[in-house]
């Protein structure tokens, strides 16, 4: 049975082969637009398991994995920022709070139709950031293509003063734990 990764996202990809597994690579087309009135968890949740399941038929006997990422204070949604500017303007809204970035992981079995599907929350607390030491850091790591605008990977871990979760590889994007524990409901052996 193969392994398949829902993503084209270079941080989940990395991630995977810390598990030492062959997987390949698909690219889901999924709207990634909030239903109205739906909570940020649930969000997260819902993509992930659409994008497991954008890419089922192209893979009749796989395990697929689908991963989505969510950044929230309360309601306040913040995706990927795209620009530079947008990427500042989150950071600034983000300086001194808490923020939790709700990881979202689907895996389905297409030879059985089951789907597994977990939210791992993980709560970040911001330093009080000056404005520039945002527009310097956004200059140099350049976080466009992450929810939050901050990478902990790198140079972003400068600008928290808390992290709390049960899997510190669901801030990068895809929870390992998790998706471990799920691998295994599979049979799939791991180590």
């Amino acid at each position: 049975m193969k392994l398949i990764l829902a993503s084209t996202s270079a941080y989940r990809r990395t991630l995977l082969e810390r598990l030492s597994i062959p997987f390949e690579t698909a690219r889901p087309h999924t709207d990634e637009t909030p239903l109205p009135g739906e909570a940020p968890d649930a969000t997260a949740e819902r993509l992930a398991a659409e994008k497991a399941r954008a890419v089922a038929n192209a893979w009749p006997d796989a395990l697929i994995i689908g991963s989505d990422q969510v950044a929230h204070i309360g309601s306040q949604v913040f995706g990927k920022p795209g620009s530079e500017a947008r990427a500042i303007a989150q950071l600034q809204q983000m300086s001194g709070q808490a923020v939790v970035f709700h990881t979202a992981l689907a895996l389905l079995n297409t030879r059985t139709g089951h789907l597994q599907v977990e939210g791992i929350p993980t709560r970040v607390r911001f330093r009080t950031l000056a404005d520039d030491e945002i527009r310097r850091y956004v200059a140099k790591e350049r976080p466009l293509d992450c929810a939050g605008s901050a990478k902990s990977e790198g140079l972003g871990i400068s600008l928290l003063e808390a992290l709390s979760g049960d899997d510190p590889t669901a801030l990068i994007g895809l929870p390992l734990i998790a998706l471990s524990r799920m691998l295994r409901a599979e049979g799939l052996a791991l180590p």
